[in-house]
């Protein structure tokens, strides 16, 4: 029962941090995690599943400096993609771009860090829902 209460715990905690998200007015650097994805077909078949399950990456490193959106170097997927197109106004982050025949655009509110994307390629589109947190700025390497 103790392990069962501790699990319940430990979700509820999670849940909060992911429903209050964090503020990312200023950041150029943030980290997205996937919370919640809808797959649907063209025939208008859809499906809720978990992000991983359709090849989503839990988390999303941004860097909009470099105009680049990553996945973390701990998931082992070295995968990344240009940005192509971006825009900051009235506190939403848009940012689209094309690559392997998959159009994508995220919308970020800069208040609640709260992130919604669409990817749409021929005859699929997916919606995923998370939210993304403030990244420090890399430090250079200390000189000994």
């Amino acid at each position: 029962m103790r392990r069962f209460t501790l699990g319940v715990a430990a979700v509820l905690v999670l849940a909060a941090s992911v429903a209050s998200a964090d503020d990312l007015t200023g950041a150029s650097r943030f980290l997205c995690a996937s919370v919640q994805a809808t797959r649907c077909e063209e025939g208008g078949e859809c499906a809720a599943e978990v992000p991983w399950n359709l090849n989503i990456p839990a988390f999303i490193e941004v860097d909009l400096d470099a105009k680049r959106l990553s996945t973390t170097v701990a998931s082992g997927e070295n995968r990344s993609t240009p940005i192509a197109h971006m825009t900051r106004e009235s506190g939403v982050i848009v940012l689209q771009g094309f690559e392997m025949g998959r159009a994508f655009s995220f919308v970020i509110n800069e208040e609640t860090g709260r992130v919604a994307v669409a990817v749409a390629s021929e005859g699929r589109a997916t919606a995923v829902f998370g939210a993304c947190t403030p990244r420090p700025a890399t430090a250079a390497p200390k000189s000994k």
